[in-house]
């Protein structure tokens, strides 16, 4: 199988030298990789700013906002047999980038707009046979909105989170996979490494 992952944070940049993003590290797409190619299979990676070393074997594909992360998992989407979508791409990016540093103020107003909704487009030319995997990451309603994701994004698989996967120092952490027929298998704990191992697991019978 042809696998395609995406993973890491996303950098939105208010100027050249200020961005918006997030504490994600990427390892968990990484994990994931490292038990594909395990499996024998091909691995994408298209990957955020990280510090990890990538698996050899894998393609590697290094992007920066989530624009250009867009681009490139659509891009590569419809050579792919699965897609793991497991990068925490910023919501929303500056309305507009400023072309000098900004000097400091006492305060000012930044507007933001939406990023693209990664998996949302991807289901609309998900063709049959071809599977998608994503994540939720939740801090109240776990289950509720892992499952409305799971039907809005058209996904065979969701991997429901919490926040303690997050960052640099990661504890393990609740985690429920819900299926697309709606059956959810629960794990209290589980590390990412776990979680991985899972994930590849299922990818034949998903």
């Amino acid at each position: 199988m042809k696998i395609l992952i995406g993973t890491g944070p996303t950098r939105e940049y208010l100027d050249p030298v200020r961005f918006i993003s997030n504490p994600s590290t990427g390892k968990m797409g990484y994990l994931i990789a490292q038990e594909c190619i395990k499996q024998g299979y091909r691995v994408t990676i298209v990957t955020g700013p990280t510090h990890l070393e990538p698996p050899p074997e894998a393609e590697l594909i290094k992007v920066v906002s989530g624009e250009q992360m867009r681009r490139e998992i659509v891009t590569r989407f419809r050579a792919a047999d699965v897609l793991i979508m497991c990068a925490a791409v910023s919501d929303w990016k500056p309305a507009r980038k400023a072309a000098r540093k900004i000097k400091r103020k006492k305060s000012w107003n930044l507007r933001l707009v939406p990023n693209p909704d990664i998996l949302k487009e991807t289901s609309r030319i998900k063709r049959p046979g071809q599977k998608t995997i994503g994540f939720a990451l939740e801090t109240s309603g776990l289950m509720k909105n892992a499952r409305k994701k799971l039907m809005d994004k058209r996904l065979d698989l969701i991997v429901a989170n919490t926040p303690e996967f997050f960052g640099e120092q990661e504890k393990p952490s609740n985690v429920v996979f819900i299926h697309k027929c709606g059956h959810a298998e629960k794990f209290r704990k589980a590390t990412k490494k776990q979680t991985a191992r899972k994930i590849v697991s299922l990818l034949p019978r998903i």
